[in-house]
């Protein structure tokens, strides 16, 4: 079983890795059309962890141009212990704290306020159980409802493909996991979050893998619409304020209550990529 869980997450990883590669070529290309030569810079990092041989580590990809202010696409592969404590929290790794750990992590901070912000995370870990979780979750600072939509409605088609409880319970674990108590409001507007997508045999981690897939293809097929919608809109003074009190907001979220910064810290991954989350900037008034 072991030797299969190797060869998955080998899947899993060129799948992420290739997805990775589409989405920052489509935002290149996006850059370029708003007469910008900006691109992407990739660098790698190694995981440490004393005593393991094969600890891994990942690539960071970032870009900051005329219509992605920042944008990181990050794709990591890492194997290794989990402390003790940490481990209790973690799907299956009560009893046995290894674990490995592949997927791909974006995030895009838009120059112009009228363009939403997005957030695109997809994963597989295996512990003493193999799962892939995930989703995506739109965040604009000023909110148009037909984008909120459009965005809902790739993501509904996407999840009827392949389980038609998806989209209903996966979005309203958007709308729950994509809170911030201490402000009583929602990050954004929601997409899907799913995790524990549990694959205890070959046909279901096909079958996980097959909608994992289908996350990150939908992805690059509405939000760059979304982008190209709004990237010329005209924007004011108070339109940008209201962009960078929403960017406080965010961090806030990612610094208090993300588990996926929680995870990367706890595992020793490279603190630039786990942070690249964070807008390049924000104001608290």
């Amino acid at each position: 079983m072991m030797a299969d869980r190797t060869e998955q997450t080998g899947q899993a990883r060129t799948w992420f890795e290739s997805l990775r590669d589409s989405i920052c070529a489509e935002f290149e290309a996006i850059e370029r059309e708003a007469g910008s030569d900006a691109a992407f810079e990739y660098t790698p990092w190694d995981r440490e962890e004393e005593g393991n041989d094969n600890p891994g580590g990942g690539v960071q990809g970032l870009m900051k141009g005329k219509v992605f202010e920042k944008v990181g696409v990050n794709v990591s592969t890492v194997h290794g212990t989990f402390a003790p404590e940490f481990a209790k929290t973690i799907n299956g790794a009560e009893d046995d704290p290894s674990f490995s750990a592949t997927g791909i992590s974006l995030v895009a901070h838009m120059a112009n306020p009228h363009v939403p912000a997005v957030h695109m995370n997809t994963r597989f870990l295996v512990t003493g159980k193999a799962w892939f979780g995930g989703g995506a979750d739109l965040n604009p600072p000023i909110p148009y409802e037909e984008d909120t939509q459009e965005f809902h409605a790739a993501f509904r088609a996407a999840c009827a493909k392949h389980n038609p409880t998806y989209y209903e319970r996966f979005s309203k674990w958007a709308d729950d996991y994509f809170y911030i108590p201490h402000r009583g409001v929602h990050r954004g507007v929601g997409g899907i979050f799913y995790d524990h997508l549990e694959c205890p045999d070959a046909d279901a981690f096909a079958r996980n893998f097959a909608f994992t897939q289908d996350v990150g293809k939908t992805f690059l097929e509405v939000y760059p619409r979304l982008v190209r919608k709004r990237m010329e809109s005209a924007w004011t003074d108070a339109d940008k304020l209201t962009q960078l009190q929403w960017r406080g907001r965010y961090a806030e979220f990612n610094l208090v209550y993300d588990r996926g910064t929680l995870f990367g810290l706890k595992t020793g991954g490279n603190v630039d990529a786990i942070l690249m989350s964070l807008p390049p900037e924000a104001v608290w008034s």
